[in-house]
């Protein structure tokens, strides 16, 4: 039998009484587990344009999954039609398009193999091996290369989506980065739109902007050999407030400082790890590709400067080198929690200066509060090559920031949801006391990241600063958004907590 003989996958129909449904409506997020009247799983584009004609002919909600690494209740609540990508999951060279194509079911991990063992090149996306491709680029994905190469949707060449007319029908079209394209908008809203506001996508297209190489190896970035890693950890024991202070303070200090596009240290990507007192600590970590000039001591000065008004020296400081297929991939890198602790929220806020005093003495009290919490703080370097790109140019309206924030609770019991939640919203409603309980863009913030979606921005209750929910994810972008969503779904068939609103 030849390859060509084996049939493709699908479309696979599981219903309510079927067995396998309990292991197809809970994704990794255990908060949330659908109920739809079935999941239909799909390897082709033609699948999902016929799954999606059916479910809206028979006048069915629904909505699409990937990796399943949702953090709301976006493709579980109210859904009667789950269309399941995770077997779309191929990724080659489209000699064509001159691009590689990634079907939107692949996850991180895959892509990075695939791409290094073929060609040897990479796109800047995010760490987490088991995340779909599907949802984290449309929402305009990051990881440790975008300070020294961009976002992942600064080389979408094209997408392809299957929408809904007004009629009713679906119909699978490919939007690309070329201006005269007639659904350049569509492309456009993909570039940080955020999954599920607009149709299914199935397929992208990704390319270097601007390059006229010719051999594909040459029309991605080329992949890091070799990969540094290092990290500096400090017990809680070991911190007292005002060392706390000067190790947050000192670390978006030198962000600031040192994330303005062409900076030498810009190809240095840095993170800073607090959990709650009753766990180990506080952890600050760099990576960088081993092959730059130079390479350990641009590191070595990340943690010096970082480190030095702190007054305590740190468990354990570090460096060492591994191959970067080994990073990129290793299963299961990156995802909180364990098999069975998997109940997840998170809240987000880009920043556009290191937090002020009064913030960190907040996350002090929250994190340093008695008891066992769940609560943890993750800063993540930001800027370089990412703020070359005007807000405009892509969906993604936030380029003037050098670090991410992502305020994150992970828990195994259900009776936890309430204290858990409660602790971790009002840990972010401190923080940022001064602007409504939210990071309003302006001054220091630059709202919220639409990947890490939170729910709670659309919440009066928690969100009192006048500033919409949209506002915080999308700022200016907003309006332009909402005119694609007329355009390419003016039934509001795809749609979830915090989608694109049609219009008035």
């Amino acid at each position: 039998m030849s390859q060509n003989d084996i049939a493709a996958l699908g479309p696979a129909t599981i219903a309510a009484d079927d067995p396998r449904y309990t292991s197809m409506v809970r994704g990794m997020n255990h908060r949330f587990t659908g109920r739809p009247d079935y999941v239909r799983v799909v390897s082709t584009t033609e699948q999902v344009r016929a799954a999606v004609g059916e479910a809206v002919a028979a006048g069915k909600r629904v909505s699409v999954r990937s990796g399943g690494h949702g953090f709301e209740d976006f493709t579980t609540s109210g859904v009667e039609v789950l269309l399941d990508l995770s077997e779309m999951d191929r990724v080659g060279y489209d000699p064509v398009r001159r691009a590689f194509v990634i079907e939107a079911g692949a996850t991180l991990g895959h892509v990075y193999r695939v791409l290094f063992k073929g060609w040897g090149v990479t796109v800047p996306a995010g760490e987490c091996p088991e995340v779909g491709v599907g949802g984290h680029f449309t929402g305009g994905g990051f990881g440790n290369l975008s300070r020294s190469l961009g976002l992942v949707v600064d080389y979408m060449e094209a997408v392809e989506v299957v929408v809904v007319d007004r009629d009713g029908t679906a119909r699978t079209i490919v939007a690309s980065r070329d201006p005269k394209d007639p659904h350049h908008d569509l492309w456009w809203a993909h570039t940080g739109g955020g999954g599920g506001n607009f149709g299914v996508v199935t397929r992208f297209w990704m390319r270097t902007p601007g390059t006229e190489e010719l051999e594909p190896q040459r029309q991605l970035p080329r992949a890091p050999a070799q990969w540094r890693s290092g990290m500096a950890v400090w017990s809680w024991d070991g911190l007292s407030e005002d060392a706390f202070a000067a190790l947050l303070g000192d670390f978006g200090a030198w962000f600031e400082r040192n994330s303005a596009p062409g900076s030498p240290y810009e190809k240095v990507h840095g993170f800073l790890h607090a959990s709650h007192r009753s766990g180990f600590g506080v952890t600050v970590g760099s990576m960088i590709d081993d092959s730059l000039p130079d390479a350990a001591k641009l590191m070595d000065a990340f943690f010096d400067e970082v480190s030095a008004r702190v007054g305590a020296e740190p468990m354990f400081r570090t460096q060492q080198v591994k191959p970067w297929l080994y990073f990129s991939s290793y299963p299961g890198w990156g995802d909180p929690g364990g098999p069975d602790t998997r109940r997840i929220k998170i809240k987000a806020a880009y920043l556009r200066q290191g937090y002020s005093e009064r913030q960190i003495g907040a996350v002090h009290r929250h994190l340093s509060a008695e008891g066992s919490e769940a609560a943890q703080l993750i800063l993540i370097g930001y800027g370089g090559q990412v703020n070359t790109v005007a807000p405009e140019a892509t969906a993604t309206a936030q380029r003037d920031s050098v670090i991410k924030a992502a305020y994150l609770s992970v828990w195994s019991a259900e009776e936890q949801d309430g204290p858990n939640m409660t602790a971790l919203r009002e840990m972010y409603r401190e923080v940022y006391a001064e602007t409504g309980g939210v990071p309003a863009p302006g001054g220091g913030s630059d709202g919220s990241y639409v990947n890490y979606a939170d729910a709670d921005l659309a919440d009066p209750g928690w969100n009192t600063s006048g500033v919409p929910w949209h506002t915080l994810y999308y700022k200016d972008n907003y309006p332009r958004l909402q005119r694609i969503k007329e355009r390419y779904d003016p039934r509001n068939e795809f749609r979830h907590g915090l989608s694109i609103e049609l219009p008035g």
